[in-house]
C-alpha cells in the first residue's frame, strides 16, 4: 500500500511516498479504498513540528485528516462493500495515522455516506479544510448567530473564509462579506457568485466593511487569517459584536486597539474543535450535510495532485494562496486490496 508518511518534523520534503502493509480489520471496522484526500493547513503545522503534540513519540506519522473513498471490506453492520463514504476520524493525521494512503481501516463512527450526485473530488473538498464545520460552529455556538445579522469571514480563497460565507448565507445572514488579496482573485470570487468581496489591494478592510454595511460594521467576524488583519477586523465590528479567531494563516501575532474591544463591547473567542462535545459536532455535521444536499454549499476545487506529489501539493496550499481546496488523488484504482 502506498502512503505519504513523515518520519521527522521538517519542511515539505518530509512528506515522503512509502510502501506500507495494508491495514487489517478488527471487529466494528471498515476498510476504505481512498479515492481523493484533502489537505488542511494544519497538516503542514503538524509535519513542521509547530503543533503541541509534535513529539518524537508521535513519529512516524501518515498525514491527512479527511478524504473520500469506497468500502472494500467491512466488519460493521453500518457499511457494506461498495458504499461511498466520507472519512474523518479522531486524531487522524495527528495522533493516529491519517488518510494520505491507499487504504484506511476505520471505525464506523469515523465514516458517513456520501450523498448521490456528489463525485469523489467534491466530496473530499467538502471535508478538506474543515471550513464548513468551523464556520457553522463559530456562528451557531460561539456567536449565537441570528438570521439578519452580518458576517465577515476574510480570505475568500481559503477554507474558513469561503465556506463560512456559504454557511452564513444559508443561515440567513443579511450580508456575508469576505476579502481578496488581489483584484484578480476578487473578480474571480464575484464571478463565482460572492457579491461582497473587499479587494484589499485597493481598499482597507475597515473602509470596505463600513462601505458595505453603510457605516454599521459587522455583527460577527470569523477570522481564519489573523496577523495584521485581526486588528482591522476588530475595528470593523458593530457594537456588541463577536470575533471568533479560527486560524492564523496570516501570522500568529496581531496588534489590536484595545478601545475597539471596550467601546464596541466586543466578545473575542478562540476556536478549537476540542471545545465541543461529540454530539454537538455530530449535530453540526448532520445539518451541514443537509445544506450540501440542498445545494446551499458549493465545495470549490483549486487543484488535484497525485498522491506521489504530496510535498508540492502542500506547498501549493500554503504558499500560492489558491482559490478553493487543494486535494490529492489516491492511486489505488489498479490495486486490489488483500483479503481481510
Amino acid at each position: 500500500m502506498k502512503a505519504i508518511q513523515y518520519r521527522s518534523y521538517g519542511d515539505y520534503s518530509e512528506n515522503r511516498l512509502v510502501e506500507l502493509p495494508q491495514p487489517s480489520l478488527n471487529d466494528g471496522e471498515v476498510l476504505v479504498a481512498m479515492r481523493t484526500v484533502g489537505i488542511n493547513p494544519l497538516d503542514n503545522t503538524f509535519r513542521s513540528g509547530h503543533y503541541y503534540g509534535a513529539t518524537p513519540e508521535n513519529l512516524p506519522r501518515i498525514g491527512g485528516q479527511t478524504g473520500a473513498g469506497a468500502v472494500v471490506a467491512s466488519k460493521s453492520d453500518a457499511f457494506m462493500v461498495g458504499d461511498r463514504v466520507f472519512v474523518r476520524g479522531p486524531g487522524f493525521g495527528i495522533s493516529a495515522d491519517g488518510t494520505w494512503r491507499e487504504f484506511v481501516a476505520a471505525r464506523a463512527a469515523s465514516l458517513s455516506h456520501i450523498p448521490d450526485g456528489i463525485d469523489d473530488n467534491h466530496a473530499a473538498a467538502y471535508l478538506a479544510g474543515a471550513g464548513y464545520l468551523t464556520g457553522y460552529l463559530a456562528l451557531t455556538e460561539f456567536a449565537k448567530f441570528k438570521p439578519g445579522q452580518s458576517v465577515l469571514a476574510p480570505a475568500i480563497g481559503g477554507a474558513v473564509g469561503m465556506e463560512t460565507v456559504q454557511v452564513a448565507r444559508r443561515l440567513g445572514a443579511s450580508l456575508a462579506i469576505s476579502t481578496a488579496s488581489s483584484t484578480e482573485k476578487a473578480e474571480r470570487a464575484r464571478e463565482a457568485g460572492y457579491e461582497h468581496v473587499i479587494d484589499l489591494s485597493r481598499e482597507g478592510l475597515k473602509d470596505g466593511v463600513l462601505r458595505i454595511t453603510e457605516g454599521k460594521g459587522v455583527d460577527v467576524v470569523v477570522d481564519g487569517v489573523s496577523g495584521k488583519l485581526t486588528g482591522e477586523a476588530l475595528a470593523s465590528l458593530a457594537f456588541g459584536g463577536t470575533v471568533v479567531i479560527a486560524g492564523y494563516a496570516g501570522g500568529r501575532e496581531a496588534e489590536v486597539n484595545v478601545t475597539d474591544i471596550i467601546w464596541k463591547a466586543a466578545t473575542i473567542r478562540g476556536f478549537t474543535f476540542r471545545l465541543f462535545a461529540q454530539q454537538t459536532v455530530a449535530a453540526a455535521s448532520a445539518a451541514l450535510l443537509e445544506f450540501l444536499n440542498d445545494g446551499a454549499l458549493q465545495p470549490t476545487i483549486d487543484r488535484v495532485f497525485p498522491l506521489s506529489e504530496a510535498a508540492d501539493a502542500v506547498r501549493h496550499l500554503i504558499e500560492d494562496r489558491p482559490f478553493g481546496r487543494v486535494l490529492m488523488r489516491a492511486q489505488h484504482a489498479q490495486r486490489r486490496p488483500v483479503s481481510t
